[in-house]
């Protein structure tokens, strides 16, 4: 009994002993409140005075690591404390860990360590679409139609057959080796290749190329490292072939490095004109200008945008709409003005924090409000389509307190993104339930693919060239029949989607996007911006089903869709053939926004009423 008590006693002074120790702790580390009658000259700390924030965060983290009930591992539990501070500033400063930061920034680095192929899972199995000229799998002999079946001892089939395992696998370290084994048409025997791993380049200009004699386009996907030089060399190439007047594509450009859209408008724009300043609380004014001619100083320029054209793009647009210098055409950009700077972490990780805003030439800052909270600021272009503005400019409004005047006079506006010149609707026509079901599965692509396989060599013999196939390639009835066949094979019958138009397929779409959508659950601007064009097609389908009940309507829908599907088709045949920069050469004869473009490339009168030199 004695001992039960003497226990309960040791119990109780322990637990004293523990309390005072919490007690003194906490003590330690908060900074006492002063008593301003004992002592006048000393006040008290409010809340949010920075040595108390700092003290009782550090004092939190050495309580739990102390005299918590057992060992925690603290670095997950800093890292979300991390993620959800940076989430409480603004839309755009993002946390980014050790293991993923190379990985994010190798799309604007433009380069990463690799064999150089592209390559597409088809079947349970993984197809070379492409070989990058003078890269490792170049030198080695690797072709276009090549399966990879094999990765060191690996299987590359079934249900490795994926872009994630690839990736792990093939690339790695420049100087390091790899082991492929290649399923080759005609070979009867894998074939196995030794590739010693190289740096790739990532190109951003997709594609360029002469629309006519005079009119060139070029389209440029992000603002990397390379993309000045990459611009440079296509101005330089059209102009070899007589361009006269440009196209600049931007749509769905996400931006990028600051420097580089300062250095673009640079090619643009006359020595001195400023092309952006960006200002914040730590940030004194910085004013950036342009510092020589450019090399496309004169001539035309149409550049295109939509609601995914941000950032770097948005400060290129802004800057030669602002100087008078191009026509913008499209839609109303993302609107996003706000300026990051990495900072590294002692673990390796890294914080891209927002040091400032960016103003365009003509004082605008064209960040969209974020103040409603996130859930509002990602779903602001899901909004856009419910309220009209994908379909119509006049539902947009522009309070005059953000109202600002180009160099000639003309009025622009600030606070939300990039307001077109000329405003360009989505074309809710084109894309069809039947397309929307195909894309789904990526049937189309598999069906190219599948059509390829053992006969690629028959069809660059046929086509030797791009410009053979594009005035050539023929999808006549009897072709498009064995697609819907194929599709039909695969889980997609058209006379489904022709008896019902509004088919199950589309009615679930709207259901998921309204249960639970997927702009809730984005945790990246990347993330963001790829949910963005999944609910864009989403509400491409349901403003199209709108239109249907118009039958005069509906022979115009049908006649358009069906020239869509082949002609998206055709260019993925072209890309699997001759490269990815060909796709678009072909898609562009559907493409409403892009003929819009052309055609006020081509206003002479357009321009001049504009003031557009």
């Amino acid at each position: 009994m004695m001992q039960k008590n003497k226990f309960k006693a040791c119990l109780s002074c322990a637990l004293l002993l523990g309390s005072f120790f919490s007690l003194s702790f906490l003590q330690a580390q908060t900074p006492r409140p002063a008593n301003p009658e004992s002592n006048p000259e000393v006040k008290e700390y409010p809340k949010n005075h920075p040595d108390v924030v700092d003290k009782k965060m550090a004092g939190l983290l050495q309580l739990i690591r102390f005299a918590y009930v057992e060992e925690v591992d603290m670095a997950p539990i800093v890292e979300k404390g991390v993620v959800t501070m940076l989430e409480e500033l603004d839309p755009h400063s993002a946390y980014i860990s050790a293991k993923d930061l190379q990985k994010m920034n190798e799309p604007l680095v433009g380069n990463f360590d690799g064999i150089g192929v592209s390559f597409q899972p088809n079947n349970d199995s993984i197809v070379i679409i492409e070989v990058i000229a003078g890269g490792p799998s170049s030198k080695v002999g690797l072709l276009a139609g090549d399966k990879i079946v094999t990765i060191d001892t690996m299987s590359a089939t079934g249900k490795n057959a994926n872009r994630d395992f690839v990736f792990k696998h093939l690339r790695g370290k420049k100087g390091t080796k790899v082991n492929v084994g290649i399923k080759r048409q005609g070979e009867p025997e894998i074939l196995h290749f030794e590739i010693i791993r190289d740096k790739i380049p990532i190109n951003s200009v997709n594609t360029y190329f002469m629309v006519d004699k005079e009119n060139g386009y070029i389209m440029l996907t992000r603002f990397a490292r390379t993309s000045v030089e990459e611009v440079r060399d296509a101005l330089k190439d059209l102009k070899s072939q007589g361009m006269k007047n440009l196209i600049l594509d931007l749509r769905g450009n996400s931006g990028g490095y600051l420097d580089v859209a300062v250095d673009l408008a640079d090619e643009f724009l006359p020595k001195d004109e400023l092309v952006v300043y960006m200002e914040g609380k730590a940030q004194p004014k910085e004013p950036f200008y342009a510092t020589k001619n450019g090399f496309f100083t004169k001539g035309r320029v149409v550049v295109m945008v939509d609601e995914g054209s941000a950032s770097a793009s948005e400060i290129l647009s802004g800057a030669l709409q602002d100087w008078d210098r191009a026509i913008i055409v499209g839609r109303r950009t993302f609107g996003k003005g706000l300026v990051q700077r990495p900072f590294g972490l002692s673990d390796g990780s890294n914080v891209r924090l927002t040091i400032a805003r960016y103003y365009t030439p003509s004082g605008r800052c064209i960040q969209k409000p974020y103040k409603d909270g996130m859930e509002a600021y990602y779903k602001d272009i899901m909004n856009r389509y419910r309220h009209g503005e994908m379909l119509n400019p006049d539902s947009i409004n522009l309070p005059d307190s953000l109202r600002y005047q180009t160099a000639g006079g003309r009025v622009v506006y600030g606070g939300g993104g990039i307001m077109p010149d000329v405003f360009v609707a989505v074309d809710t026509q084109r894309a069809s339930d039947y397309y929307m079901a195909l894309r789904a599965k990526n049937l189309m692509n598999r069906f190219v693919l599948d059509r390829l396989d053992g006969q690629r060599e028959q069809y660059l013999a046929e086509y030797p060239d791009f410009e053979h196939f594009y005035e050539n390639f023929r999808m006549d009835e009897a072709f498009m029949q064995e697609f819907y066949d194929y599709a039909a094979e695969h889980g997609v019958p058209y006379t489904n989607f022709k008896k019902a138009q509004a088919g199950q397929f589309l009615q679930e779409l709207i259901k998921a996007m309204q249960s639970d959508s997927a702009l809730d659950k984005a945790v990246s601007y990347e993330d963001y911006m790829s949910r963005v064009l999944w609910a864009q097609d989403s509400m491409q389908s349901y403003l199209m089903e709108k239109a249907r009940a118009e039958d005069a309507r509906q022979k115009a829908y049908a006649a358009k869709s069906d020239k869509f599907l082949r002609a998206q088709l055709k260019a993925m045949f072209a890309n699997n053939l001759y490269g990815a920069e060909y796709y678009y050469q072909v898609t562009k004869d559907v493409d409403d926004a892009f003929a819009r473009a052309l055609e006020v490339l081509k206003d002479r009168k357009l321009f001049d009423e504009l003031g557009i030199r």
